[in-house]
């Protein structure tokens, strides 16, 4: 029997393909066990916090009902190019920070992402999350690997930029 060689091209071919994808699959699977063991994660909708520390999420946002309505979080400049230290930036609901257009914390740091990282409010509680940038968001000088809560006087590093977390109570 003699085979076509283009059938024994293709056979060799996805069998190359092949070996190729369960590479990366093992491959990224392998990095998220590295990165899998830092810090304390947060799973969104209430679910238990799950990490190594005895704090969680539920912890920070416990409290009187009334002081968390009249929450007023913000990020205050420690250093960032084109910014004033001292200055203050009112989270609201949420915030981009990053060097586009669309963010509304916007960096004049070559180090941030167009849309380097948010911060959105879930109850009493503002979480930090990196939107994939290339150089890492950093909370309190760690590599934010997801969503974390973030606490009065906690620093968030961005390249160059950084700013120091408050949440008075007016």
């Amino acid at each position: 029997m003699i085979l076509d060689p283009i059938s024994v091209a293709l056979k060799y071919g996805f069998l190359a393909v092949l070996y190729i994808f369960l590479l990366w699959v093992s491959r990224s699977a392998m990095k998220d066990l590295r990165r899998g063991g830092q810090g304390q994660s947060w799973t969104p909708g209430g679910g238990s916090p799950v990490g190594d520390e005895g704090t969680s999420i539920h912890a920070a946002a416990g409290g009187n009902a009334a002081a968390l309505d009249r929450l007023d979080p913000r990020l205050v400049v420690e250093r960032a190019p084109g910014h004033t230290p001292g200055m203050e930036y009112e989270v609201g609901p949420g915030a981009i920070l990053g060097r586009g257009d669309q963010a509304e914390i916007r960096l004049e740091d070559p180090f941030a992402s167009s849309r380097h990282a948010r911060l959105t409010r879930q109850g009493g509680v503002v979480i930090l999350e990196d939107l994939g940038s290339t150089n890492g968001t950093y909370l309190n000088e760690e590599l934010v690997g997801g969503p974390q809560p973030l606490h009065p006087g906690d620093r968030v590093r961005i390249g160059d930029s950084e700013f120091t977390y408050l949440d008075a109570v007016d």
